[in-house]
């Protein structure tokens, strides 16, 4: 079944934390939800960034294009594993994300954040 989204509705968490449901209002204007176990909310929210850059580029047919966020705010604190930090990434109307990073990618990344503009990688 194919659901063609109008608009994003009301977005849930159940209540034991299980799942979320993501609300949507269809071109027909019918309420409809898609409820996503907490078990496959990481694989959807990891696969979405992917797909919002494919699509971009192919719409505008650019693949230099990115989707950037402006930041608003960060944060780096230590993990509860002493070899990782948090960083958490904030835009202004509160969306957020994190990532661990390992101690060795840490200096590698302060590095790369304080020299001169140029695409850099860290190493896997």
């Amino acid at each position: 079944m194919e659901i063609r989204v109008k608009a994003l509705g009301t977005c849930e968490v159940a209540a034991d934390g299980g799942a979320i449901s993501l609300g949507f209002e269809d071109v027909a204007g019918n309420p409809t939800a898609v409820q996503v176990s907490l078990n496959q909310v990481g694989a959807l929210i990891m696969t979405l960034p992917g797909l919002l850059e494919t699509a971009l580029k192919a719409r505008y047919g650019d693949q230099s294009l990115r989707y950037a966020y402006p930041l608003a705010s960060w944060v780096v604190e230590q993990s509860t594993d002493a070899t990782q930090r948090i960083v958490t990434l904030e835009t202004q109307d509160g969306f957020k994300v994190r990532f661990s990073i390992p101690e060795a990618q840490q200096n590698l990344l302060g590095e790369a954040l304080i020299q001169p503009s140029t695409a850099r990688a860290l190493p896997n």
